[in-house]
């Protein structure tokens, strides 16, 4: 794709940094020419580009053939459980539940998102005249058609850290509970989820992109609530239709998807026997919430959660699972 020169900083030097900040998820590799800027996009398949040095250790637990530059693309599906390498599959998942049941139900889902980052950033989905475009492919994405879900998430434009998005347009009336644990999250937090539209930075600066603000709201009201704490995670949902949703990086961030981990502080890296504890408090407290579990989606968060760990935390994650679903 091109692009106008004057889009993109002064300095060249910038580039890397921009380009990373505007795409996330895939490379784009600058070549000027003529005034314009043509960018190629790729996932990254450079093992300089990903920072666990154990990661060849997960992906052949993994299987199938699973490679540094097909990482992204890695899913599979074993009854209410959707299982990934990247998260951004989540979504796929969401949007399959949407498409097959009643409006009724889809206005109370409760999100359970038990992750050590939010996921409410920007995707590179414009809103137009009421639509959603793929603002790489130029596409029309529409959550209760999956086949378009699934070609924005191949395209780039949902990603990482912006799935949840799209999905909170689709169902504004849903409530998001956020399990997260210390360092990250220092003490409850008790928001309104309010939908809001952001500038695109570089493919079409005129278009608008799909975001969500967390603003405060009036006690009771709140439709995110973040916290440490399972017992109130599960807490006064009893009942409703939940999307659960995994990050593996909740039970262990150690590298954070930066290659400068060692040097940083406090590190979320706590051993494999506090990893299960972990996810014993985690099961128990689906049970007591008594939630009517729709749908299950573990994502291992390459970059995040460390490999060495996939295996047997995912053992101890279904065991547990089986039990409630």
């Amino acid at each position: 794709m091109r692009v106008p020169r004057g889009r993109l900083p002064q300095d060249p030097a910038s580039w890397h940094g921009f380009l990373r900040d505007y795409f996330c998820d895939k490379d784009a590799v600058a070549i000027e020419s003529v005034g314009d800027v043509h960018l190629h996009l790729s996932w990254p398949d450079e093992a300089e580009r990903h920072v666990d040095p154990a990661l060849q250790v997960g992906l052949r637990w993994w299987g199938r053939g699973v490679s540094l530059g097909s990482m992204w693309s890695a899913w599979r599906r074993d009854g209410r459980i959707m299982t990934s390498l990247y998260d951004t599959w989540t979504l796929l998942s969401w949007c399959e539940w949407l498409a097959r049941v009643p409006s009724s139900t889809s206005e109370q889902v409760v999100i359970l998102h038990v992750d050590d980052h939010r996921d409410l950033g920007s995707p590179r989905l414009h809103l137009v005249n009421g639509a959603l475009v793929d603002a790489i492919t130029k596409e029309e994405v529409r959550l209760t058609d999956p086949l378009t879900v699934r070609q924005a998430i191949e395209s780039g434009a949902i990603g990482m850290g912006s799935f949840m998005t799209p999905f909170l347009w689709q169902c504004p009336q849903a409530t998001v509970r956020h399990l997260c644990q210390p360092p990250k999250m220092q003490a409850d937090v008790r928001q309104m989820l309010s939908l809001t539209i952001a500038p695109d930075t570089l493919l079409d600066p005129d278009a608008e992109r799909l975001a969500i603000d967390l603003v405060e709201g009036a006690t009771d009201t709140e439709s995110y609530l973040g916290t440490s704490d399972t017992a109130m995670w599960s807490r006064n949902i009893e009942g409703r239709p939940a999307l659960v949703h995994i990050d593996m990086d909740y039970f262990n961030n150690r590298y954070d998807g930066d290659s400068a981990w060692l040097m940083r502080a406090p590190r979320f890296d706590p051993n494999l026997p506090t990893m299960l504890s972990k996810v014993d408090d985690l099961i128990n407290a689906l049970a007591a919430s008594k939630v009517i579990i729709e749908d299950v989606s573990i994502a291992y968060s390459p970059g995040f959660f460390p490999a060495e760990f996939w295996q047997p935390v995912d053992r101890h994650l279904r065991t547990g699972l089986a039990r409630i679903l």
